[in-house]
């Protein structure tokens, strides 16, 4: 195991690696821009080193400055979390090169799975449809060329990252072409990486996601899916496993080819299988991010199996000390994203507690909310032993958070739980175009 692991990363996601580190007896660094110079996770570390300014591309996205950060303190491993450089195959090589080790997939894995037609091609054929789509496309002419043969509307997607940053829904070929070049740059910003890729457009349809660990004996895990369609601008709001749209017989089927499918891959470490879910029951396999996921915390919530340890785990060469025979899809959990709406300042702070409520978040009384980065500022996620009762139980902790000084998404959290499409489980991708 690790002696000590190097956070490339910031806000909920380094605080919530740090807590698994402690928990594991393992020391950690943390990185951090001047902008986050009095952030929680700069505080819980054991060593903490600034990397450069406010700007993701002076810090957060600067690899020499972390590699050297690494060097300097010793640290063994490299845990990226999600977005920034968590699913950069450059990165990873280069951790290897200078003999750390990168708390993910390798550059083999990484750039493998980077070519979405190659990964489309194997996931069909381990019996997972896959949606129509291209490769990287090399400018935006070969996007228009692309776009007339899958037929209008189409997705431009980013090929690295998430969040929704880079994606954008073409309807008419007259956009094309400034919508290729928006959505390049906004990816290159923010990733480092501005490649895209077009997919054909399946409306309407549900966002289901496949959450799986592997290890280096070969060894799959499926934890269960989520549903995260409730989205505005392919930013997901809030999050739910077990999806109430996908059937015990379903799942039995989607879990049994993607465990499949990965073992084929000699995958390692966790990763999401992204999927939509058509109107006739239909899968349709979108893509792979090869990282942990934001919503993570609410397939932990559901199976009780901390995805980060194993996540380190499985980098370190543990084998996975459980099958997918241990795992129970049993209750609900919900999980809603709480947001800023605004810069700010937190002038008073208080979560919401009692069995099965988590708050993951960086945010302290005194903190002064930047605009720099993703306006995240934690997740409330609840479990229950059946729908109603969870969502009940989100709604009670909505309204016991107060995050006083700063605007956020609070009362729009309550709302939307209170819509009879949410309340009956019957929501799409559509749902939140009707929301006012």
């Amino acid at each position: 195991m690790f002696s000590k692991i190097l956070i490339a990363n910031r806000g909920e996601i380094a605080v919530r690696i740090i807590r698994a580190c402690k928990e594991m007896g393992i020391a950690t660094v943390a990185v951090y821009s001047t902008a986050d110079a009095d952030s929680l996770h700069v505080a819980l570390a054991d060593e903490r080193c600034c990397i450069g300014g406010a700007d993701a591309a002076d810090s957060y996205l600067n690899e020499e400055r972390i590699i050297s950060a690494a060097l300097v303190t010793g640290a063994k491993a490299i845990h990226p979390g999600y977005g920034f450089l968590s699913e950069n195959a450059h990165f990873a090589s280069l951790c290897r090169k200078h003999g750390i080790v990168f708390i993910g997939p390798s550059a083999r894995n990484m750039d493998a799975l980077g070519d979405k037609a190659e990964v489309k091609r194997m996931m069909s054929e381990a019996g997972l449809p896959s949606i129509p789509g291209t490769g990287v496309l090399p400018s935006a002419e070969a996007a228009a060329s692309a776009a007339r043969e899958l037929g209008y509307p189409v997705m431009l997607k980013a090929r690295s990252g998430g969040g929704g940053r880079g994606i954008r829904l073409i309807e008419s070929p007259e956009r094309l072409e400034s919508v290729f070049y928006q959505a390049e740059g906004e990816s290159a910003a923010a990733f480092g990486d501005g490649a895209l890729y077009l997919e054909k457009y399946i409306h309407p349809a549900r966002h289901i996601e496949l959450q799986i660990i592997a290890d280096e004996q070969g060894d799959v895990v499926c934890l269960g899916e989520r549903d995260c369609s409730v989205q505005r601008r392919h930013q997901k709001l809030i999050e739910e496993s077990p999806s109430p749209a996908v059937s015990a017989e379903q799942r039995g089927k989607l879990i049994e080819r993607a465990t499949a499918a990965i073992k084929r891959l000699g995958y390692v470490g966790v990763g999401t299988l992204e999927f939509l879910l058509d109107r006739d029951g239909n899968f349709w396999f979108m893509e792979m991010n090869v990282r942990l996921q934001v919503e993570h915390t609410v397939t932990e919530m559901l199976t009780n199996v901390d995805m980060v340890k194993w996540q380190i785990r499985a980098a370190a060469g543990v084998p996975l000390g459980f099958t997918q025979d241990d795992i129970r899809i049993d209750g609900c959990a919900i999980e809603c994203r709480i947001n800023a709406a605004a810069p700010g300042t937190v002038n008073f702070l208080h979560t919401p507690g009692g069995p099965f409520v988590r708050f993951d978040t960086y945010l302290v009384a005194g903190d002064s909310i930047t605009p720099y980065y993703d306006p995240l500022l934690g997740k409330l996620i609840v479990y229950a032993g059946t729908r109603e009762e969870a969502l009940r139980k989100m709604r009670a902790a909505l309204c016991e958070l107060v995050i006083d000084g700063v605007r956020t998404n609070l009362s729009e959290q309550l709302r939307l739980l209170d819509d009879p499409r949410f309340m009956d489980g019957s929501y799409d991708l559509t749902f939140m175009e009707t929301q006012v």
